[in-house]
């Protein structure tokens, strides 16, 4: 809490997910399981289920930008996360929203699906290179998204470690490319920073295919954890901890793949 009795807060600014299993919704679960008060602005709204996403519909600049002004006005935010942002205009407000922010900033570029399918507008992947890698605490794209971004081809670890090299250098603190997009690659994600070299992370392999929201999770349990005033390197091995655990449990709540489980407690279920 701070001197006037506010609790601290996590911000989320991304998409949400009508089924609740990614986007802000798993956001705001992952906050609460690291007893954080979660707080969120959406940016559009997707139609979407277990089966996949059949509408996107964003929010308006004015109303992002009314959102995340009404926030930082009232609450106190260590830390921020972005997701889903979409179009160009939408990231242009979020930078700007964000240009005098001081706290840590997480970037989860949501742009490509772990399973291939493009989630924004193609005149948007530079505004977040121009806008807001600059403003970026940690960059966590998976392995489609930091080929778009860097316009190579990643075939294997060199390629990663390339691909980050090349991102670190287009203005973010730290790097972490998540290799869950090829099988020889699966369990083992890439982190560095301006500061130290980069390291391999590698957790043992959770066969399953309910996998939704992975992306979604780490990050925001990565916000969480900064929140807690954890620092950063710290913060992405407890988050991997917690996404383990997560995958071990999903919720299967549709036809189509399930989600990660955030609350331990469904595990009997």
């Amino acid at each position: 809490m701070d001197n006037s009795g506010r609790c601290v807060s996590a911000l989320t600014i991304g998409g949400s997910d009508s089924a609740g299993g990614a986007g802000i919704q798993a956001d705001l679960k992952t906050f609460q399981h690291f007893a954080i008060h979660g707080s969120s602005v959406v940016t559009c709204v997707t139609a979407q289920n277990s089966l996949g996403v059949t509408h996107v519909e964003p929010l308006s600049s004015n109303s992002v930008s009314q959102q995340i002004k009404a926030v930082f006005s009232d609450l106190v935010i260590p830390a921020v996360k972005t997701g889903m942002l979409y179009s160009s205009s939408t990231i242009e407000t979020v930078a700007e929203e964000l240009r005098l922010f001081d706290g840590s900033i997480v970037v989860d570029p949501v742009m490509v699906s772990r399973a291939g399918s493009r989630l924004i507008h193609k005149d948007a992947v530079k505004k977040y290179k121009e806008l807001l890698f600059p403003l970026t605490t940690l960059l966590t794209p998976n392995l489609h998204e930091a080929a778009l971004l860097t316009k190579r081809e990643i075939n294997d670890k060199v390629d990663v470690e390339n691909a980050a090299q090349y991102l670190l250098e287009q203005g973010p603190n730290a790097v972490l490319i998540k290799g869950g997009g090829l099988s020889e690659l699966v369990g083992q994600d890439f982190f560095c920073t301006r500061e130290n070299p980069g390291v391999w992370r590698s957790q043992p392999v959770i066969a399953t295919p309910h996998t939704h929201g992975t992306g979604c999770t780490l990050s925001s349990a990565i916000t969480a954890a900064l929140v807690l005033g954890i620092p950063l390197a710290e913060s992405v091995i407890k988050a991997k901890i917690y996404l383990d655990q997560a995958l071990l449990q999903p919720v299967i709540f549709g036809y189509g793949p399930g989600s990660v489980g955030h609350s331990f407690k469904w595990a009997a279920y």
